[in-house]
């Protein structure tokens, strides 16, 4: 079984791309810019005991993903413990809303947003209530 361990977050402009997942989900990075031949920042995701991986923000080699086309790749979804408040720091911090909050009901709150570099990413907020 081929079990996803590492991301890479595609970005035009890496300071800007590091503070947005900085400021919202609270990334820490590591320079693998040696290692990579180009820009390349190792993202640490979270503690080593908890559930998830950990990726990275590469600069991009091409034109970035264009606005209202369908995604054309894999979107990352992220998980949150406050789901309202993790929206107010993505609209902070330049992110914007591709799908509003909906109810997967039974189970959690989901979302759709696009980054600072144009990269679509969710957010999930398990809730039993949520409906």
């Amino acid at each position: 079984m081929g079990r996803l361990v590492h991301f890479e977050v595609h970005v035009d402009n890496m300071e800007r791309a590091k503070k947005f997942y900085g400021e919202v989900f609270g990334w820490v990075f590591q320079d693998w810019t040696e290692y990579a031949g180009m820009p390349y920042f190792g993202a640490v995701t979270g503690n080593e005991d908890e559930l998830g991986i950990n990726g990275a923000l590469m600069q991009r080699q091409g034109p970035p993903p264009q606005a209202n086309q369908p995604l054309n790749g894999f979107a990352c979804t992220m998980g949150v413990e406050n789901y309202d408040r993790t929206e107010a720091k993505i609209l902070e911090n330049g992110g914007k809303v591709a799908l509003p909050k909906y109810a997967l009901p039974g189970m959690a709150w989901q979302g759709y947003y696009i980054d600072t570099e144009g990269n679509i990413f969710g957010i999930h907020q398990p809730d039993a209530n949520a409906k």
